[in-house]
């Protein structure tokens, strides 16, 4: 605590060598630059006479996204749909807001998203953070990040973009809808990553195997078909090639209208399934269309 009173959360960097010293400046660098009411609040960092690299931020007391899905508060159940949905615009709003300030996150993933009581989000780590300038197509670099929401291209290719983060983004909704993780060695080898097995569930039209149940997919209309937008987007996100990825302001905009059950600026009817209907694919959909949308116009 603060002398002010404010309660911080202190992050340490216990290894003082070259590589960490060039995080924390990246760190420093980049969060003091940046202004969002999802993304953490830098209040300070370590001088330069200190032999300790420390930065102070706001303290968020709800855990992260990652806990209350499948860690140490995921037995509480307090992750409704409508809070997994806000989650995702809010989370999606802060990668907007950065990528609007030429920034890269470069590590999107669960337990980088804060919340707080309320379960608003508050996106943090920059550490690997790149700031990316705007008269560039990509920056060629090693590959960094979190195994499961590494962007297979950037793996690859070396070659980091704002579609790296749309990537990882698309990871966190499938975690979202799941509650499973993004790497789980105890699964299926076919299953291991969670990418390759959302992205087998909605090619073989059997979304409601991935879907967590306590979300009500099965017993509820309106939480289904907000459900299946979500792995239709998610699907999007998840392209092996980047031009095939939606922009993340394309993402944002996407799961707003999702939320106000509109699609776009003109309105579409979205057509009630069961489970095991035959499923048919959007006609003159946004390449690429995932085999679970189901829409006919009005």
């Amino acid at each position: 605590m603060l002398r002010d009173g404010r309660v911080v959360a202190v992050k340490r960097l216990y290894e003082n060598n070259f590589k960490r010293v060039e995080q924390f400046r990246n760190e420093v660098e980049i969060v003091t630059r940046l202004r969002h009411q999802n993304l953490v609040t830098l209040y300070g960092c370590t001088s330069k006479s200190s032999r300790d690299l420390v930065l102070v931020y706001e303290y968020i007391p709800n855990g992260t996204v990652a806990d209350h899905l499948h860690g140490k508060r995921a037995k509480s159940g307090l992750l409704s749909w409508p809070i997994r949905l806000n989650i995702a615009i809010e989370t999606a709003d802060a990668l907007t807001y950065l990528h609007k300030s030429d920034i890269v996150h470069r590590d999107v993933k669960t337990n980088n998203i804060l919340l707080d009581n309320d379960f608003h989000v508050k996106v943090a780590d920059f550490g690997l953070s790149r700031i990316f300038p705007n008269d560039v197509t990509h920056v060629s670099t090693a590959p960094q990040g979190t195994p499961g929401y590494v962007d297979p291209e950037y793996y690859q290719c070396y070659k980091l973009t704002e579609k790296s983060d749309v990537y990882s983004f698309g990871v966190v909704l499938i975690e979202l809808m799941s509650s499973l993780q993004a790497v789980d060695t105890n699964r299926h080898r076919h299953d291991i990553n969670l990418s390759n097995m959302a992205i087998n569930k909605i090619q073989n039209r059997t979304l409601h195997d991935l879907v967590d149940q306590s979300l009500g997919f099965e017993r509820d209309c309106i939480t289904r078909r907000m459900i299946t937008l979500v792995a239709e987007l998610a699907f999007r996100c998840l392209q092996q090639e980047r031009d095939m990825r939606p922009s993340m302001e394309e993402v944002l905009e996407t799961l707003r209208a999702i939320q106000n059950e509109k699609l776009n600026t003109h309105k579409v009817e979205v057509v009630d399934i069961s489970v095991d209907d035959e499923i048919a694919l959007l006609t003159g959909s946004i390449s690429p269309p995932s085999p679970i949308s189901v829409f006919t116009d009005k």
